[in-house]
């Protein structure tokens, strides 16, 4: 490429975060989404259990109380006021963009529950939500004349210069070539840091880049070592990603059980809670995990609710109708990130965090179930919103990019590894 392409809006990342962001801008703006893998494999695609909604002004203070003891108090009280009180009107959103969620005969809503909430108020789409949700919204974005979404290519760093961003640095994964992309807005929205572990829920391809890179230029991160683990995977011996077993199980009855078959715990507390319970059993039985036992959810509630995960109990060898199948904690979300303020704006002037990236304080040090979707759309139309607002302020300079310095690809992913890990110091966790 010989001279650098401009856009308005860059967003690194293709999730809910990303696309949401991009379908809230202005017609007129031309972005870029950038894939570090396929436009499919985000960890939006993964997540089952389903997205949180008010319940009425009745359920606000339980909502409230719900995040925040989830959050053990840590959560910043204006941004889970902010996620509580606009859901009702993202979830329409949704609705009105095609997303289809469970609904009884009468045509409501159904609710399910999941561990750290006192009522159900999580809408689903059988054990998919995530992958409902994000399949809208990637096929919207693919409709938009304006939004050009290019796979196989990744942020490897912002251009700033002065407090200020102009845009990153791209490489494409197909055949190394490496070019600057100039934007009048940059947004982070990379995912979490789940690829730096041995045992997650995540695509291993997501590393804390868009942490790593904001680490780098000096922007504000905040509680990188809040790693949140989630309490029942599928335990195999097998390499790779772990399958994750949705908390909704457990909200809509199931129990575990020791290695006698004895239920251990409450499976309804927060999921630090559980996994420090599950990791006590463990130890005290000398086993390597323990068992979920689906059946008290009924084989109807089973069937329809939870399709999904039954299939792949089954091809595991385990046939959750008739028996419980193994289950241990692995890392599975992060509730750190690029510290970002109410509408997803970083300390360095035009570049935003959203989703998994951002830390905007919603979750505090443990996030209560169901709550990453619905924080990430909104926060991703906020920051939409702020841009649009911004757009007389921005400056016309676009510094020059050295692009020497990453020609040596495999030694700076490396670096930025390692920058995770020493902000982290969580390297009893990560490879």
């Amino acid at each position: 490429m010989s001279e650098p392409k401009r856009y308005d809006v860059l967003i690194a990342g293709t999730g809910v975060a990303g696309l949401c962001c991009a379908l809230n801008l202005p017609p007129q703006y031309r972005v870029l989404m950038l894939s570090k893998a396929a436009e499919d494999e985000s960890d939006s695609f993964l997540a089952q259990g389903g997205i949180c909604m008010l319940q009425g002004q009745e359920d606000f203070a339980a909502y409230f109380e719900d995040t925040m003891r989830a959050g053990h108090y840590e959560n910043d009280e204006a941004a889970v006021k902010l996620m509580i009180g606009s859901s009702p009107a993202m979830i329409a959103e949704l609705v009105k963009d095609g997303v289809d969620f469970a609904r009884d005969g009468k045509g409501n809503f159904r609710l399910t529950r999941e561990g750290g909430h006192s009522r159900p108020r999580i809408l689903f789409h059988d054990d998919v939500t995530g992958k409902e949700i994000t399949s809208k919204l990637l096929a919207l974005a693919k409709g938009r004349e304006n939004i050009e979404i290019r796979p196989q290519t990744e942020l490897l760093d912002i251009i700033a210069e002065g407090g200020e961003c102009f845009g990153g640095v791209l490489r494409s994964n197909a055949d190394g070539e490496v070019y600057p992309v100039y934007a009048a807005f940059t947004l982070l929205a990379t995912g979490g840091v789940g690829g730096l572990f041995r045992h997650s829920t995540n695509y291993p391809h997501l590393t804390g880049d868009g942490v790593a890179i904001a680490l780098k230029n000096g922007a504000e991160v905040e509680h990188i070592d809040y790693v949140q683990i989630h309490p029942t995977t599928f335990y195999s011996k097998k390499p790779g990603r772990r399958f994750l077993i949705s908390e909704s199980v457990r909200g809509e009855g199931a129990v575990l059980l020791d290695k006698d078959g004895r239920r251990f715990c409450n499976e309804l507390l927060p999921r630090d809670i559980v996994t420090g319970d599950i990791r006590a059993q463990m130890k005290k039985d000398g086993t390597d995990h323990v068992w979920l036992d689906m059946r008290p959810v009924g084989e109807k509630a089973l069937a329809e609710h939870f399709p999904t995960i039954c299939a792949r109990c089954r091809e595991e060898g385990f046939d959750p109708f008739r028996e419980p199948v193994p289950v241990v904690p692995a890392q599975h979300y992060f509730m750190g990130g690029v510290r970002v303020d109410l509408d997803g704006k970083t300390n360095i002037k035009r570049l935003f965090a959203a989703g998994e990236t951002a830390c905007n304080g919603v979750h505090g040090k443990n996030r209560l179930a169901s709550n990453s979707l619905l924080e990430s759309l909104i926060w991703a139309e906020r920051a939409a919103k702020c841009m649009a607002a911004s757009r007389a302020e921005v400056s016309s300079r676009t510094p020059a990019a050295d692009l020497s310095a990453y020609r040596a690809y495999a030694a700076l992913k490396q670096e930025y590894a390692k920058m995770i890990r020493e902000e982290a110091e969580r390297e009893a966790y990560i490879d």
